[in-house]
């Protein structure tokens, strides 16, 4: 019954994540949005950046952070059965913050683009 009651905790978790998992969405197409998409845009799109730069030819290099990636937890049970509770050890996972940085041309317009992970 007591092992029952630990594992429901990680369960739940564990379909959470699946749940979460399959609503991502996809992937903007930042090629088909060079030339034409803007700074303007990019903020109301995507809020202010983390990180601005203004370069002394008027371009803009910005980041914005687009997702943050949690890897599964590690969790070791030890213990006997006659003893009571078994003692757990949870290994905390590495999480990565996905960015895109946008540069922009001095009259707003999208230049360059690109996707890097911390």
């Amino acid at each position: 019954m007591k092992t029952r009651l630990l594992f429901r905790p990680l369960l739940t978790a564990l379909a959470t994540a699946l749940l979460l998992a399959g609503c991502a969405t996809g992937r903007v197409d930042w090629n088909s949005r060079v030339g034409t998409y803007t700074l303007d845009q990019a903020v109301v799109e995507l809020g202010p950046p983390e990180k601005q730069a203004k370069l002394s030819d008027g371009t803009v290099v910005a980041e914005w952070m687009t997702s943050r990636t949690q890897g599964m937890s590690r969790v070791y049970v030890g213990g006997h059965a006659g003893y009571g509770a078994a003692p757990t050890y949870v290994e905390p996972a590495p999480s990565y913050e996905n960015y895109v940085r946008l540069t922009f041309s001095a009259d707003g317009r999208l230049t360059a683009w690109q996707r890097f992970t911390k």
